[in-house]
């Protein structure tokens, strides 16, 4: 893991030079500034874990520098120093988000505390920061299925070595949370993950976000501006759908992966950084080689250790974890109710092939959280959805727009087309459904013909959301 980047900001140059050889001498990496305005300035060209800061300079004072340096996210822990400060500058820089205040003359032994529990709660926030999308393991990857059971294991090899991965892999299938779980497996957990759209960033300015620029190198460059390569020292680096990736950024991606080095726009000053690059694409990649629009050296490079990850039509025994996570999730995040699902939904969903993937399905449970009450029917899903489950599986549509399948159709069910405890459950809804419409709907007559308790059978009638027409209840 790298060692903690510190800043110092003070106008005493004394001051300064002390504090640097302390920390120093402890292996911290120390960078100064004479001025708020000069700590400012370095704060943009690169990360910092924890700055050490004089309340009183000239110029800008230090609480100014400190309130402009916790709006921004992401920001450092933030140390005040001062030998003449006031308790009312204490209440303010408490305020404003300082991790502590320490009074000069400073004393060694408090100053490495200090820093080493700055340092530590910085760590602690950036954890919990890669972590909040998933658990802590496995980041989200949701899923028993053997694909699945595959790709984790995959990660938890990986996941602790150097090795540069590429994920392969249909938009929507959750290669991202493949990209998180390895970081979050790696002895960089504690670092940076930081992900990139590749095709999301026009080609034109995506070389100055993956390695920043300096002040003029183009129009509206009005400041120096480090890079994502930058942000994520010391840690992970995302690059996803790196296949639309131009091939002059390609170039500086090589040089990157080969030797840690890379220069800024319009910059000619080598830097230095450390960062494990995981690399995702939705194209074939050996074909773009083929065409001239990917280089072959980088792919080679990416391509240590490839994990695809399978669409969601084929781990279709997934849908009912993933469907209730999502629902729980996206409950909690609108404040309403958790929502069941009707077997006879839950059926349907489990046969459809989901061209979107996960995210299809993430967004139509989001659809289902704000529309629906208490128990999600078939009549509440996609119409869509609707007509290609049943044009795959022989099921009829019934006049109110739900599915159901008939008992002629059940033989025509090819092996293999479901699971046998999903086969039994429509054997057991059609056969309910057909002696409920041979004695005219009405449940008593029904529950004697079934040989089961009326009051059982009314239970299996809302557990496969049975059609009723007339509703006779006697």
């Amino acid at each position: 893991m790298a060692s903690a980047n510190i800043l110092v900001v003070d106008d005493e140059k004394n001051i300064r030079r002390t504090v640097s050889m302390v920390l120093q001498d402890e292996d911290y990496e120390v960078e100064t500034a004479s001025s708020a305005e000069e700590g400012l300035g370095k704060l943009v060209e690169r990360s910092f874990d924890v700055v050490l800061l004089d309340v009183q300079m000239g110029g800008m004072s230090g609480l100014e520098m400190l309130a402009q340096v916790r709006e921004q996210e992401g920001s450092p822990e933030v140390i005040m120093m001062s030998g003449h400060a006031s308790l009312a500058d204490a209440v303010d820089a408490t305020r404003l988000g300082a991790f502590d205040f320490l009074e000069k003359p400073l004393n060694r032994e408090r100053l490495l505390l200090t820093v080493r529990n700055a340092y530590e709660k910085r760590l602690l926030m950036m954890r919990v920061q890669s972590l909040e999308a998933g658990d802590a393991r496995y980041c989200g990857m949701i899923g028993d299925s053997p694909a699945m059971q595959k790709i984790r294991t995959a990660v938890e090899i990986v996941g602790p070595t150097k090795g540069k991965v590429l994920i392969l892999g249909e938009s929507g299938v959750g290669k991202d949370l493949v990209a998180r779980s390895i970081h979050a497996l790696s002895d960089r957990s504690m670092r940076s993950f930081v992900k990139v759209n590749c095709s999301a960033i026009p080609s034109e300015l995506i070389e100055s976000e993956l390695f920043g620029h300096e002040k003029g190198s183009f129009t509206g460059a009005s400041a120096r501006k480090r890079g994502l390569f930058e942000a994520a020292d010391g840690g992970t680096i995302f690059l996803d759908e790196i296949g639309d990736m131009s091939l002059a950024a390609q170039a500086k991606v090589l040089r990157v992966l080969q030797s840690g080095e890379f220069t800024r726009v319009g910059g000619d000053k080598l830097s230095f950084v450390d960062v494990r690059v995981i690399a995702a694409t939705n194209k074939d990649l050996k074909r773009a080689v083929v065409d001239g629009e990917f280089r072959e050296d980088l792919y080679f490079r990416l391509n240590v250790v490839p994990i695809q990850v399978p669409p969601l039509r084929e781990r279709l025994s997934d849908i009912p974890l993933l469907v209730n996570s999502f629902l729980s999730q996206i409950a909690r995040e609108y404040g309403r109710e958790l929502l069941t699902i009707s077997d006879k939904a839950m059926a349907v969903l489990c046969r459809y092939s989901y061209p979107g993937n996960i995210r299809e399905l993430h967004n139509l449970c989001e659809r289902l959280v704000i529309m629906c009450r208490e128990t999600v029917t078939v009549g509440d899903l996609p119409e869509d959805m609707m007509e290609s489950v049943e044009s795959v599986r022989g099921c009829t549509k019934q006049g109110n727009g739900e599915a159901s399948c008939s008992m002629a159709s059940l033989a025509g069910i090819e092996p293999g087309a479901m699971s046998l405890r999903e086969f039994r459950s429509m054997a057991e809804q059609a056969y309910i459904e057909a002696t409920l419409k041979s004695v005219g709907n009405n449940v008593s007559r029904a529950a004697e013909v079934l040989n089961i308790e009326r009051t059982n059978l009314h239970k299996k009638i809302k557990k496969f959301d049975v059609e009723r027409p007339g509703d006779d209840e006697v």
